[in-house]
């Protein structure tokens, strides 16, 4: 794309992981990245630009709103990548990756829903194909640790053989307000994404000569994990599965399974019972305003809090008589390792010699090996923990 304005513009940067991923992409973007901020509130977006320092007074300024079409477009016209930290995504990102998807911009995001990526793929994956535009969610802890980790574990077995992986998450991170409040929307449309799912399902080309599954396992004591485990159904498996399915050096077999790691069964079973009430409340409109007012957008954990966070994902990788366990780890997962990883996907895209693909992609398709690189440079951890 020769011509536009800006290689990155962030939309959403008056937000709490907007505002961490413009400090991020001022710190760490090389000399010369043509930067933009976007929304609705030029009065935030100044702030959150003289936060940026020296060098940045001069930043572009661009309004956005998801209810203005035409500035969306304008938006993605004028970047070669846009950055959508506005979420709750199935509410609020739709407009957006239209515009890019029409317009040949690649796009990149923090969601972890489901139905939001289903649909996006059901509504504009064949005309990103067409565009040119590569349209890559979930760029954040949903899912790059896990999404790339299953890949590098890859890299260390054999090639052409049946592979099994299995991954096992820790961290001690809390969340916000804005993760919260799309937990809770998505406990409230489960229907709709179930219905979702299964279109997609039905419409979606699969390898003709691989087989790909997901490992469903029952909640059970770990040695190598550190604790007892649990399969976690968020959507990080589902991605790891659709790499395994778009890349063939998964092989010619390939499972998956995907768990949280604690250290006592109790609290497996409270997360279990806290969960499956706010699924039940969030079904019914009084409950569910009840439920949303307890936390709103925006918040999230102070700086001292964050610093102590980590997060670290095991893998255990086996194929072709060879066994071997990987890990992924790092610092606060949900905003300054959140920050660095959907900073890291927009300056890949924009800097990095890639495959010339198109259409909705996981990270490891459509950055794989550079983006890892680029993480690792910037401090995540992958690394082969023992094989035999």
């Amino acid at each position: 794309m020769t011509g536009v304005e800006h290689d990155i513009v962030l939309f959403g940067a008056t937000g709490f992981t907007g505002g961490l991923t413009a400090e991020y992409l001022a710190g760490q973007a090389p000399a010369g990245t043509r930067i933009a901020l976007a929304g609705r509130n030029r009065d935030k977006l100044e702030a959150v630009r003289e936060r940026l320092g020296d060098g940045y007074g001069e930043v572009p300024l661009l309004h956005a709103d998801v209810e203005d079409p035409a500035s969306l477009r304008a938006v993605a016209e004028s970047a070669r990548v846009v950055i959508s930290t506005v979420g709750p995504y199935i509410l609020y990102g739709e407009p957006l990756v239209a515009a890019c998807a029409a317009a040949g911009t690649d796009y990149v995001d923090l969601t972890g829903e489901p139905e939001f990526v289903d649909l996006m793929w059901l509504r504009y994956h064949d005309q990103a194909q067409h565009s040119g535009a590569r349209l890559v969610h979930c760029c954040g802890f949903d899912s790059i640790p896990h999404d790339l980790g299953a890949f590098f574990t890859v890299q260390q077995l054999p090639e052409d053989v049946p592979l099994t992986v299995r991954g096992f998450v820790k961290t001690n991170a809390t969340f916000s307000g804005g993760t919260y409040q799309t937990a809770i929307n998505a406990f409230a449309r489960i229907r709709h994404a179930a219905r979702n799912a299964v279109e997609r399902r039905r419409l979606e080309p699969r390898p003709p000569d691989r087989r790909v599954k997901g490992i469903v396992g029952r909640p059970h004591r770990d040695v190598e994990a550190g604790g007892w485990v649990v399969p976690l159904p968020t959507i990080d498996p589902q991605i790891v599965l659709r790499s395994a399915r778009a890349l063939p050096r998964y092989g010619p077999d390939f499972g998956y399974g995907h768990y949280l790691v604690q250290r006592r069964l109790a609290t497996i079973a409270g997360l279990a019972g806290a969960a499956g009430a706010a699924i039940a409340l969030a079904q019914l409109p009084p409950t569910r305003r009840l439920l949303l007012s307890l936390r709103s957008s925006g918040e999230g954990p102070d700086l001292e809090q964050r610093e102590k966070s980590w997060f670290r994902v095991r893998f255990v990788g086996e194929g072709g008589g060879e066994r071997v366990v990987t890990e992924v780890s790092g610092g606060d997962p949900g905003y300054g390792e959140t920050a660095k990883m959907l900073g890291e996907s927009a300056l890949c895209l924009v800097h990095d010699e890639l495959p010339q693909t198109g259409g909705q992609l996981t990270t490891a398709a459509a950055m794989g090996q550079p983006l890892l690189e680029r993480l690792q440079r910037a401090g995540i951890v992958f690394r082969r923990v023992s094989d035999r």
